[in-house]
């Protein structure tokens, strides 16, 4: 039977879950060529600077060989100075070169070119010194290239969307499998710890955060760095008030009072918390905070990441609910590995797959967040130039219809993949469809 499937050309059937899954994901034509589209749209987010710049990839100047990108990034990302004091300024585009590579696009996405401002079209006349330096989508109204400007806002969109959700996704997939695995009676700690504990967490949260509200909101008006050391020092005083409260504990559970095991709500309380920040408007809180915040790519990623985790805490938690009863978690648990262990080493790996397609989902729902603070004004710094951005210029002039569809296509792409990649995820997850 095996020979003749092998003559036939029919692929052994995989007793993998997980290669089941890829399987069943793969016969959905629409989410396999979004994941495609996805992995060329990471390239050009890797390689923007090779596919639009001022400067040469390599260049051969006053018989030296130079690579002008790669010396950029040297001194961008390491800090280091690589450039003489005299080549700093120099424009790429009207030196006598001796030979160069460039990249497909001339100009870098915040480059301005005043001879062809504000907003010329991609077929309207253009002022350039060769038809290699013309821009093939036009520019926006202050003369920035547009094509530059999608290639390079590919990169903070991805980034965007990425990193905010793998934020959402460590605190909703740890929640979730605490609430989920331990529930309300599975967790049992001393009445003293428990008690002392929590008193010591509410002071904690007092001095912490309520005592230190106008520091966190002004180191929030100052950048991200500054509130980022204001809130870890914060967090230091939640854990050291902690602790301090918590330390008697040690000798009152030597008593009959203090020593009795009482149970830990942990799904009630973590479940309640699900609720408190569904009822607050996710949208309103971003805005208010990107308003009083100096305008940064990195704070814009921890508000969508902070804001966007309770649809995977749900997910998780759910499914944490069906794999804790299953025989080999209470194999495990049977064999004395501690709770912990079984519930994140046996338990979650095993019920990740729900999450997986809510972090799909958010991924596009971030990239829409991004896009909808840049055209507000809101997100990022003005000067950097975001799909957003690029839409934004498009009010100013509605003449300038190239600035509302070639980014606004971009956006629409971008979130349509994601979304479809969730969809297939979705339905390769589904035991009723991998049944047929």
């Amino acid at each position: 039977m095996h020979a003749a499937d092998k003559q036939e050309g029919v692929r052994p059937l995989s007793y993998s879950p997980g290669a089941r899954i890829w399987e069943t994901f793969k016969r959905n034509r629409l989410a396999y060529a979004a994941l495609w589209m996805v992995g060329v749209l990471a390239g050009v987010a890797l390689l923007a600077d090779f596919l639009a710049y001022n400067k040469p990839i390599v260049a051969s100047y006053q018989g030296q060989l130079v690579f002008p990108i790669f010396r950029d990034y040297g001194e961008r990302f390491l800090g280091l100075r690589l450039w003489p004091a005299s080549w700093r300024k120099l424009d790429w585009r009207t030196l006598p070169l001796d030979w160069a590579i460039w990249p497909p696009v001339r100009y870098a996405p915040e480059e301005l070119d005043l001879r062809n401002a504000p907003a010329v079209g991609p077929t309207e006349e253009q002022i350039t010194r060769t038809p290699a330096e013309r821009h093939y989508l036009g520019t926006d109204r202050l003369g920035r290239d547009v094509l530059s400007g999608l290639i390079h806002g590919t990169r903070i969109s991805l980034t965007v969307g990425i990193i905010s959700m793998g934020i959402a996704a460590l605190i909703g997939i740890v929640l979730g499998a605490l609430a989920g695995y331990f529930g309300d009676d599975r967790l049992r700690i001393s009445r003293a710890s428990l008690w002392l504990g929590s008193f010591g967490l509410l002071i904690g949260l007092y001095y912490g955060f309520f005592v230190r509200r106008y520091a966190l909101a002004e180191a929030l008006s100052e950048g991200f760095l500054s509130f980022m050391g204001a809130f870890g020092l914060s967090l230091l005083t939640v854990a050291l008030c902690t602790v301090l409260i918590w330390l008697p504990s040690r000798w009152l559970k030597r008593t009959r009072w203090g020593g009795k095991p009482v149970a830990v709500w942990v799904d009630f309380t973590i479940s309640r918390l699900i609720e408190i920040k569904l009822s607050i408007p996710i949208m309103l809180l971003i805005f208010t905070v990107a308003a009083i915040a100096k305008p940064s790519l990195f704070l814009v990623m921890v508000i969508i990441g902070l804001t966007s985790w309770t649809g995977i805490a749900r997910l998780t938690r759910g499914e944490m609910l069906k794999v804790r009863s299953m025989d080999y978690i209470q194999a495990a648990r049977a064999l004395g590995y501690s709770e912990l262990r079984v519930a994140f080493l046996h338990a979650l790996p095993n019920a990740l797959t729900s999450a997986l397609v809510s972090i799909a989902f958010g991924v596009a729902s971030a990239i829409l967040v991004e896009s909808s603070l840049s055209f507000l004004g809101l997100g990022v710094s003005r000067t950097t130039v975001t799909w957003g951005a690029l839409v934004a210029g498009a009010r100013g002039d509605i003449h300038a219809w190239w600035l509302a569809v070639f980014p606004g296509l971009a956006i629409f792409l971008v979130v349509t993949a994601f979304n479809l990649i969730g969809e297939g995820l979705r339905d390769a997850i589904d035991p009723r469809l991998q049944a047929r």
